[in-house]
């Protein structure tokens, strides 16, 4: 979403370290290239001029301050950062849970800004801290909106309050109003109402939100507005807060290639946060919003603490443990583990979003846009094509053996030879951490073709060139991919 912002903050930032000492005219430079770059990227003009004043005066301000010595490049950094975080609304709010359940909370927007599917994301969220979210079905004017809600709750087992077809039919305040009744009634402690939108704002979406609002008085009124939709989205959300009022802001569609200026205008511009957002169709592309994590990405500096939350939820305590011990004891490390580790890195979701989340990933643009998430699967099915006493000795796999795993998991023969190959590399590399020696770099940890990514070479690393050809293999397959290679 933010690519080309962070690409433009990047060489604005860059140019500003290449620079010894930082005058008054570096400053005023510096402010007039971040102003394009953020009308450029849709950002309100009100919202720009405000954080380029901010900017402007604390990096002045403090350019007098400066002591010998001092990095004033990244000063000036740190002071871009803290407005940047500002902007986007300081720090993260979480949902206010009811003294006396059920906590109710009902989305309100456009239509096609992705409400339904939100609150399939939202109720499996809760539902995974333990909560017994109810989804009711209030919107009963859009085609098949019943039973789009209806499917999501069937996939993510949450169960739907939905006594209208819809597509038109029945009284939507009603229906909200009895679904609130029937989570009491039935002990869900969390309602999550789904309410129409329009292709526009008018006076008819307004005062039926208005009167579900009125009805049920929700803890929490969510607005969920597309990212995509640009300038519009301030307009849109201040028709809605006045209309309606709202709590809160869920950006949905914040995967796509459009150029994100919402984010930095809403939460600014009608003084209420941005919740969460939603960065993918999964069920699970979903997070918290939180402010610094969010500057940090659009300064380039990546979003290690998310992709860290995501690795804890997705590998097992008991699986983490047994990992460690393992290797504390001196054992192998097996295709077995091998496996469990693809899992666990399958549950993270696309690699190519936990490659952007790296500092500098906003810089690796093209490579990232290379990795092959399929490969993760294809790989997965080559060690579970292979039997218990294969993957905890690979020694054994002879040409008969690979044939039949080749053939097992829909592949070449030379893909199982290469993950073979590269898995032994990484046993090696295990080893000589084991006993305290420094591991050669290796490519792909056992993956086929590197899992589909470049292999990340440094110098420093790189073997010296002793002027000997290195020999070619005589086996076809191996020749071809070590020239590949």
């Amino acid at each position: 979403m933010f690519d080309s912002l962070t690409q433009k903050f990047s060489g604005v930032l860059a140019s500003l370290r290449s620079k010894g000492k930082i005058s008054t005219s570096d400053v005023e430079k510096t402010c007039q290239e971040i102003h394009q770059a953020l009308l450029e990227s849709d950002v309100a003009l009100s919202v720009v001029n405000e954080f380029i004043e901010i900017v402007r005066t604390r990096s002045l301000a403090a350019l007098g301050e400066f002591q010998s010595g001092t990095n004033q490049a990244s000063a000036i950094f740190e002071i871009i950062n803290a407005a940047l975080v500002e902007i986007l609304g300081n720090q993260a709010r979480r949902v206010r849970f009811a003294k006396n359940p059920p906590t109710v909370i009902m989305l309100a927007g456009l239509q096609g800004a992705g409400k339904t599917t939100l609150a399939g994301k939202l109720a499996k969220y809760f539902a995974d801290q333990g909560n017994t979210p109810l989804l009711v079905a209030s919107d009963l004017q859009r085609p098949n909106a019943v039973t789009q809600l209806q499917v999501v709750g069937e996939n993510i087992g949450i169960p739907v309050f939905a006594p209208e077809p819809g597509n038109g039919v029945g009284d939507p305040v009603k229906v909200a109003r009895d679904g609130v009744s029937f989570a009491k009634a039935k002990l869900h402690n969390m309602v999550i109402v789904d309410t129409a939108g329009r292709l526009g704002v008018d006076a008819p979406l307004m005062k039926e939100a208005k009167s579900i609002a009125d009805a049920i008085n929700p803890n929490e009124i969510l607005f969920v507005v597309d990212a995509m939709i640009g300038q519009d989205a301030v307009k849109t959300a201040q028709a809605f807060l006045d209309g309606v009022g709202f709590d809160g802001v869920v950006l949905t569609k914040l995967d796509g290639d459009a150029r994100g200026g919402a984010a930095l205008s809403i939460a600014h511009m009608t003084k209420r946060p941005i919740m969460f957002v939603s960065n993918g169709e999964k069920v699970d592309d979903f997070d918290i919003f939180y402010p610094e994590r969010m500057a940090s990405r659009i300064l380039g500096m990546g979003d290690v603490a998310t992709l860290a939350e995501q690795a804890k939820k997705a590998i097992d305590g008991d699986v983490a443990a047994k990992m460690e011990s393992k290797f504390a004891s001196g054992e192998d490390f097996t295709l077995e583990d091998f496996l469990e580790q693809l899992q666990a890195l399958s549950k993270m979701g696309s690699m190519s979003k936990m490659l952007a989340m790296l500092p500098g990933g906003a810089q690796m643009k093209k490579q990232i846009a290379n990795v092959d998430d399929g490969e993760i699967i294809r790989t997965q099915a080559i060690v579970q094509s292979m039997t218990p006493l294969e993957r905890r000795d690979p020694k054994v796999l002879n040409g008969s053996r690979r044939a039949r795993i080749a053939k097992g998991a829909g592949r070449a023969v030379s893909d199982v030879n290469s993950l073979v190959e590269r898995f032994a590399q990484a046993q090696k590399v295990m080893r000589q951490m084991r006993n305290g020696g420094t591991p050669q770099g290796i490519s792909g940890m056992g993956l086929p073709g590197g899992m589909g990514m470049p292999a990340m070479k440094s110098g420093a690393n790189k073997p010296a060139n002793t002027g000997k050809k290195k020999s070619k293999s005589g086996n076809p397959a191996k020749r071809a991919l070590e020239e590949r290679g």
